[in-house]
Parts: C-alpha cells; sequence; structure tokens
C-alpha cells in the first residue's frame, strides 16, 4: 500500500492550477491512485436524472479528486504549507511534525 504526506481531516493548500492558493479540508485519500478529495476544490457539475419516484434531479456540484502532488499541508500552529517531517518521542512512538515550526501535528 502507498503512503502519502495528506490524510483525511487535515488543511492543504492547492500548489498548481485554476485553484493555486485555496485552503480547504481533505474528504477522502485514495492512496492507490494518489488522489484526495478537498472540500471546496476542484467542483464540477454534475447532471442527474431522478431515479426513484419523489428523488429530485438537476444540476449538482461536486468535489472531484485532485492529485496528492498538487497539494501542501498547512501547519496549525504556524498557518504556513509545510513540509511534513517525522519525530521519534521518548516512549518510542513516531510522529508527524512541521519542518518550519517543529510542532507536532
Amino acid at each position: 500500500m502507498n503512503k502519502l504526506h495528506i490524510r483525511t481531516g487535515d488543511t492543504v493548500v492547492v500548489l498548481t492550477g485554476k485553484e493555486k492558493g485555496k485552503k480547504g479540508k481533505v474528504l477522502s485519500v485514495v492512496t492507490e491512485k494518489r488522489l484526495a478529495t478537498v472540500e471546496g476544490i476542484n467542483i464540477a457539475t454534475k447532471h442527474t436524472k431522478p431515479r426513484r419516484q419523489g428523488d429530485p434531479g438537476g444540476i449538482i456540484k461536486k468535489e472531484i479528486p485532485i492529485g496528492a502532488s498538487k497539494l501542501m499541508r498547512v501547519c496549525p500552529k504556524c498557518n504556513k504549507p509545510t513540509r511534513l517531517g517525522h519525530k521519534v518521542m521518548p516512549d518510542g512512538i513516531k510522529s508527524r511534525a512541521c519542518k518550519k515550526c517543529g510542532e507536532l501535528i
């Protein structure tokens, strides 16, 4: 299984493309394809047809996945995009840390 630098619930900023500079929260991650769905980023319109009686049809806007390499984690303490490092705690637990301020994430 592939590992990614972002996880569900992380706050990220978009580095490239039409959404460059926008921040959002990661809703889901597909590690096999290296994709992430971010709240309010890369929105597409989808035309849906009512499938059952009483179901609404129409135009729905939804987030579609974006490549994880276009995203960078935002540190909650310094509020800047940062690369993630790892720190080993004295009790042996490995944790993610901000490369700029050293805060545990």
